[in-house]
C-alpha cells in the first residue's frame, strides 16, 4: 500500500518542461506530488501532443496564474500538409486526404500573411473552450454538431523555419488564446491542400524567455534521492513571474497600511498594474496606480 503524502505549504514557480501525451493537469498533479505542494495551478493549458513549457504555480503563486495566462508566447510547430483532422492535429482522425500542390516560397508567403497581427481565428472543435458552460472537447465527443466560436487574437510573428514537399516548420509568436492548430488548419486550406499539426513545443511564455525548463524526471530523481532542498531550489519566487510590471516600494508604514488594504498616494508613482514591495525587498502583492497617483491594493501575497 502506497504511503499517504503528507502535503506542505510551498510558494513559487516551476518552469516544467511538459511531456508529449500528457494533459497539463495531469502535469501539474504529478509535480504537485512530488514537491508535496498543498495548492498548485497551471497558467494555461498546453494540448497532449505539445510539449515545452509549462509554468506551474504553487501556494501563493497561484494568484497571479491569470496574468501569466494573458502573456506572449512562442512555439515551434511541425505542420503536415495534404491532411485535415477532426483535432486539427495528428491526434485526430483523418477527415480528408488532399493532394499537396507545388508551393513556391511567394506563394506561401502570400498565404501565411493574412494569419499575421489582429486576426479573427476560429477555435479547434476539439477545445477546451466553453460553450454552455462546458468545453467543446465534450460535445464534440459526444458528437454533437458544433459551431466553434471566433474571437480575436494576435500573432506577432509567424516565419517559415523548413519548408518540404509535405510540411512545415513554423515558428509562432502570439498573444494570448491563440491556437496553433488553428493556423495550421487555415494555412492549410488557403494552400487548398489541408494541414494538420503533427508536433509542438512551447517555446517561452512572458516573462520567462530565457530561463531553463525542468522536466519530471528531474524532479523524480531528485525525490527518489531524497534531496527535497535542491527541488526547492528549481522554484523561481513570485517576483520572478512579475518582472515585466513596474514595482512601488514602500516603508515599514507604508507596507503595513497597504496589507490592511488601504489606499496610498504619491504622484511619483507609475500608473496601472504595479508590484509592491516593502522594506528588504519584500514583495507585498499587486496594487492599481491611479492617474492622481493613488495605489490601490489588488492582490496580497501572504509570504
Amino acid at each position: 500500500m502506497a504511503s499517504r503524502i503528507t502535503f506542505r505549504r510551498l510558494d513559487g514557480i516551476l518552469l516544467l518542461d511538459k511531456p508529449g501525451g500528457m494533459s497539463s493537469n495531469a502535469a501539474l498533479q504529478i509535480a504537485r506530488r512530488l514537491y508535496r505542494a498543498d495548492k498548485g495551478g497551471h497558467t494555461g493549458s498546453l494540448d497532449p501532443l505539445a510539449t515545452g513549457l509549462l509554468p506551474l504555480c504553487f501556494g501563493e503563486a497561484t494568484k497571479i496564474a491569470g496574468l501569466l495566462l494573458g502573456s506572449a508566447k512562442a512555439y515551434d510547430a511541425e505542420v503536415v500538409l495534404g491532411q485535415t483532422t477532426d483535432t486539427d492535429d495528428s491526434d485526430g482522425a483523418v477527415l480528408r486526404e488532399r493532394p499537396v500542390p507545388p508551393i513556391s516560397a511567394d506563394q506561401l508567403e502570400a498565404a501565411l500573411a493574412p494569419l499575421r497581427g489582429p486576426i479573427r481565428q476560429r477555435a479547434p472543435i476539439y477545445s477546451a473552450l466553453k460553450q454552455g458552460g462546458e468545453p467543446l472537447y465534450m460535445k464534440a465527443r459526444r458528437g454533437e454538431a458544433i459551431e466553434a466560436p471566433e474571437r480575436d487574437v494576435e500573432v506577432h510573428a509567424l516565419e517559415v523555419l523548413q519548408q518540404r514537399p509535405d510540411g512545415l516548420s513554423l515558428r509562432v509568436t502570439c498573444g494570448s488564446g491563440t491556437y496553433i492548430r488553428s493556423l495550421a488548419r487555415d494555412l492549410g486550406e488557403t494552400l487548398g491542400c489541408g494541414a494538420h499539426i503533427a508536433g509542438l513545443r512551447r517555446l517561452w511564455v512572458d516573462p520567462f524567455r530565457d530561463a531553463p525548463m525542468v522536466s519530471l524526471d528531474t524532479l523524480r530523481d531528485l525525490q527518489a534521492a531524497g534531496d527535497e532542498a535542491a527541488m526547492d531550489a528549481l522554484l523561481l519566487p513570485i517576483s520572478a513571474g512579475l518582472a515585466h510590471y513596474p514595482q512601488v516600494r514602500l516603508d515599514a508604514e507604508q507596507a503595513r497600511r497597504f496589507c490592511l488594504g488601504q489606499r496610498l498616494r504619491d504622484p511619483a508613482w507609475p500608473p496601472g498594474v504595479v508590484t509592491v514591495y516593502g522594506p528588504e525587498q519584500a514583495i507585498q502583492g499587486l496594487g492599481q496606480v491611479a492617474a492622481d497617483g493613488m495605489l490601490a491594493p489588488q492582490r496580497r501575497f501572504n509570504l
